[in-house]
């Protein structure tokens, strides 16, 4: 593992250390991360040289919370997870058509 990802994966852990002292598990931590890793990952597709459609609405997106801070940031994450719980996934598989 090269430097700069082992920063990245020991800031990761020392967050998660902080927030299991204040009384969250890792796997709520896991669930959150990725969640946030997400967001910033479908974000980026959007970008060049990608520049792929958004899969995910522009409102309920990362730039949606970085727009925020404080505890305006919590609810409108809150908000983000609800809107978006509710959503058809785009990844389930196409049916096939079987009457062939």
């Amino acid at each position: 593992m090269n430097n700069a990802t082992q920063q990245i994966v020991n800031k990761a852990w020392n967050f998660a250390h902080v927030l299991r002292d204040d009384g969250l598990s890792y796997m709520a931590y896991t669930e959150q991360i990725t969640f946030l890793l997400f967001l910033k990952m479908a974000h980026e597709q959007t970008l060049p040289p990608h520049k792929r459609a958004p899969i995910v609405p522009p409102e309920l997106g990362w730039e949606s919370l970085l727009a925020q801070d404080g505890d305006a940031l919590e609810v409108h994450y809150r908000h983000v997870l609800d809107e978006l719980g509710k959503k058809p996934s785009n990844c389930e598989p196409e049916s096939e058509d079987r009457s062939s």
